[in-house]
């Protein structure tokens, strides 16, 4: 059965669940369109973070280093204009409401070590990266020579 699409998407996917599945709703599930896209690229002297957030501007998204973990927050509202237009939707695809992840760098970086630039809906985080302090003994003890 043939059905309209617009840039390779189902039309009626939200209703007919039916079609093949691609990978993104086998990694995800149903919510995959929600879920932040993100790429990690390890450098020789830290790490590259990008960040998928299109529609979103700067001031939606946080990022929030503690207890180790870089949390990235974005939420998003729909329109106030938006809801007072008459009419309906056939189909509502952009993303409102608010979304999160979380990933462990380390207790050794603080947030003077992170660096973040928000550009064209992709979020730029830059991780150094740093070893751990190795804690010295308190040694009591007095070597004997001999």
């Amino acid at each position: 059965m043939l059905m309209p699409s617009i840039f390779g998407e189902n039309l009626f996917d939200d209703w007919m669940d039916f079609s093949f599945p691609d990978i993104d709703r086998k990694l995800y599930g149903k919510h995959a369109k929600n879920v932040m896209k993100t790429d990690i690229r390890e450098m020789e002297d830290g790490y590259e973070v990008a960040v998928d957030l299109p529609g979103f501007k700067k001031d939606e998204v946080q990022l929030q280093l503690e207890n180790g973990y870089l949390t990235i927050s974005a939420a998003k509202g729909l329109d106030k204009d938006e809801k007072d237009k008459k009419g309906r939707f056939l189909r509502q695809e952009r993303y409102a409401g608010a979304m999160s992840r979380s990933f462990y760098v380390g207790e050794e970086l603080t947030q003077e070590d992170v660096h973040a630039k928000f550009e064209h809906g992709v979020l730029k985080i830059d991780l150094p990266k740093k070893k751990p302090e190795i804690e010295q003994k308190d040694d009591r003890y007095i070597a004997i020579e001999g």
